[in-house]
């Protein structure tokens, strides 16, 4: 199997099983410069899957880039939930905000611009309701912080999501120099030490290549 047969299968999931109504978010993405890393429409539909599974209705996202995952966040919480979404570069925030507002779900996002580390620390001084989701795709050096932050954001119960941790096969070398490889080793390393999580990863394929996600639940005393 190669890349392009991953996308081959991609396509068809699309037309089976996600549909592209969110596709002029990624064209306008692409308009105004921003990378192409959103995550694929079948991921994108996973996390919306996600979190009707566990009946989210405070989700936390650090990293929105242009809104296009935030947009399926947004879709599982429904009209009387609460998406906070965290993104460093100002463009993006503005290019996310009109994303969101044309998909219909504008009023239940609230985008907060600035280093993530930043806008952590004064979420939690909110004393906010605890968040039953959260999804991680910002820069990769901070994914064990930004853990580390969303234990103190979550409950047990809560499920935290951290994206692009297989790097190609890359986690499995314990001697790489890329600094992104060794935060995916790190975050998955810590969620195997840390007795408030009970964590696994599952490699994907598709379209954007060999990659996988970490996944843990957050666990309370009676686990």
């Amino acid at each position: 199997m190669t890349t392009a047969d991953w996308a081959d299968v991609d396509r068809y999931l699309v037309e089976t099983l996600v549909g592209d109504e969110d596709s002029g978010a990624l064209r306008a993405n692409a308009e105004a410069g921003l990378p192409a890393i959103d995550v694929s429409p079948p991921q994108g539909k996973f996390l919306y899957l996600l979190g009707k599974s566990v009946r989210a209705r405070r989700v936390l996202e650090i990293g929105t880039l242009g809104g296009y995952s935030t947009t399926w966040l947004a879709r599982a919480v429904g009209k009387s939930g609460r998406v906070v979404t965290l993104e460093f570069e100002p463009l993006h925030a503005e290019v996310a905000r009109e994303n969101l507002d044309r998909a219909g779900v504008g009023d239940r996002v609230e985008i907060r611009v600035g280093a993530a580390l930043d806008s952590l620390p004064e979420l939690e001084a909110e004393r906010p309701e605890p968040f039953d989701l959260v999804f991680i795709d910002a820069d990769k050096v901070n994914n064990t912080n930004y853990v580390r932050w969303a234990l103190r954001l979550t409950r047990p119960g809560s499920v935290i999501v951290v994206d692009n941790v297989v790097r190609n096969g890359a986690i499995a070398d314990a001697d790489s120099g890329d600094a992104a490889v060794r935060a995916g080793r790190e975050v998955v390393e810590f969620i195997a030490a840390e007795p408030r999580l009970d964590g696994t990863v599952v490699q994907t394929v598709g379209g954007k290549g060999w990659d996988g996600f970490a996944y843990a639940v957050v666990i309370g005393d009676d686990d």
